[in-house]
């Protein structure tokens, strides 16, 4: 029921405000940015190329799920119709809505499984029930379904079941959980971790750090004795070798056409170095490379092919930051504390809006911390596990920019986490010993 609220809501959403009319300013490049005119290249017949407005050729500037989502609509609906921002939009509601059941799983498993933050509740699983619900009807949660045509939803649904299979697994390996699905499913679990974070990483290769920190949380009772059983050792392989199988149509693609080895993304050159610019003060925003096509940058961009273009980039970015460590420092701590406390963005002109958009951003950080800090301290199963998410899956950004749809992959634990919070508030009782 609440995953149809869920989707019924964003799909309400998206038809009363009519944010299937995408703004056609800068040649429609609002319509998806850079995925979109991949997806176009791709629907008119010129291959998985031309990342901006101008010809450049093949690309591995975006991981291809995404893009390939989008050109299923263009060829369908038509290359930047309404017919098929609805229909992307609506895809996007589902996925963001199918985070519903995985966020009452998540809670489930590490909560209501034993007990935590019950408080009386006449709900069986009280912090899962309202997780989801929290998950299905706050704003914050369903913007990037109803207003971004990116790859937020499908990531953010990706990550998420990607974090039930790794309960599901220390369940298993533990041989005691709370739902122990017997010897029979472990082979199955490690390779569903395999291909869910295959596919994730050809969405957005940025949360791949935290693929080893899963593995080592789900064989962390081996790990912590010294020890590590065969079915575990088979089962990590098996992981591996699954996302590999998942990869490897884009890896052998990239090689035949680029002639580089390039296993998710090239562009992370390119991106370093806009990092490093004075004019971006640490928050590069915007597009990488020059809309125009006459401009020197661009022209030059395909001169060089993209390949050569990015490892450039990458070259000259090593060099600033070497030159000048302390204001690469600062520019990261800087990166750090906008993560969590708010993104910078263009000025909207509307500084109520703007406030309550700060406000909903910081209060969401300050339940998330608090709520994982509540949890460590009181050991629960999963702690380790929601630990090495929130230290692993900002570090690329600290190190390149932030922004506020970065993080929100991480939304669902921490729609669940702020319930625990305020569910075990409790008030203090003061007995009168008079």
């Amino acid at each position: 029921m609440i995953f149809w609220v869920a989707f019924g809501l964003r799909v309400a959403v998206i038809l009363v405000g009519h944010m299937y009319r995408v703004r056609t300013d800068q040649a429609n490049f609002n319509f998806g940015f850079e995925a979109g005119r991949i997806a176009r290249s791709v629907a008119t017949g010129h291959g998985y190329g031309n990342p901006f407005n101008g010809v450049s050729g093949p690309t591995a500037w975006l991981p291809p799920l995404y893009p390939l989502l989008m050109a299923a609509a263009f060829r369908v609906f038509g290359v930047y119709s309404r017919g098929a921002a609805l229909a992307l939009l609506v895809v996007d509601s589902a996925l963001s809505a199918a985070v519903v059941p995985a966020v009452y799983e998540i809670a489930e498993r590490c909560f209501d499984a034993r007990g935590i933050a019950r408080r009386g509740a006449t709900y069986g699983a009280p912090v899962a029930v309202w997780s989801a619900w929290m998950w299905a009807v706050y704003p914050a949660a369903l913007q990037y379904a109803v207003h971004w045509i990116w790859e937020m939803s499908l990531t953010v649904c990706l990550f998420s079941w990607a974090m039930v299979v790794a309960l599901r697994m220390r369940a298993e390996t533990q041989g005691s959980g709370i739902r122990d699905e017997g010897s029979g499913r472990a082979w199955i679990l490690w390779a569903a971790l395999g291909m869910s974070w295959g596919l994730i990483a050809l969405s957005n290769a940025s949360l791949l750090l935290c693929l080893p920190g899963m593995m080592v949380w789900v064989a962390w009772p081996e790990l912590r004795q010294w020890r590590i059983s065969l079915p575990t050792l088979v089962g990590a392989a098996l992981t591996c070798v699954m996302f590999a199988v998942v990869l490897a149509p884009w890896v052998i693609r990239n090689e035949r056409v680029l002639h580089a080895f390039v296993p998710t993304r090239d562009n992370f050159g390119v991106e370093l170095y806009e990092s490093t610019l004075d004019r971006n003060d640490g928050f590069p925003w915007g597009t990488t490379l020059p809309l125009w096509t006459g401009d020197p940058e661009f022209k030059e961009f395909v001169r060089m092919g993209e390949v050569r273009f990015a490892k450039m980039r990458g070259d000259q970015a090593k060099e600033r930051i070497s030159a000048r460590p302390w204001k690469t420092a600062k520019w990261t701590l800087d990166r750090f504390l906008f993560f969590w406390d708010g993104t910078p963005h263009p000025a909207n002109g509307k500084p109520v809006q703007e406030y309550l958009r700060q406000l909903s951003y910081c209060f969401l950080s300050a339940c998330g911390l608090l709520g994982l800090a509540l949890m460590v301290r009181r050991r629960v199963e999963g702690a380790g596990l929601f630990v090495l998410i929130f230290l692993l899956l900002p570090l690329p950004y600290y190190l390149v920019t932030v922004q506020p749809r970065f993080r929100h992959p991480m939304e669902p634990l921490i729609a669940v986490l702020a319930v625990v919070l305020f569910r075990s508030a409790e008030t203090q009782r003061v007995e009168d010993r008079g």
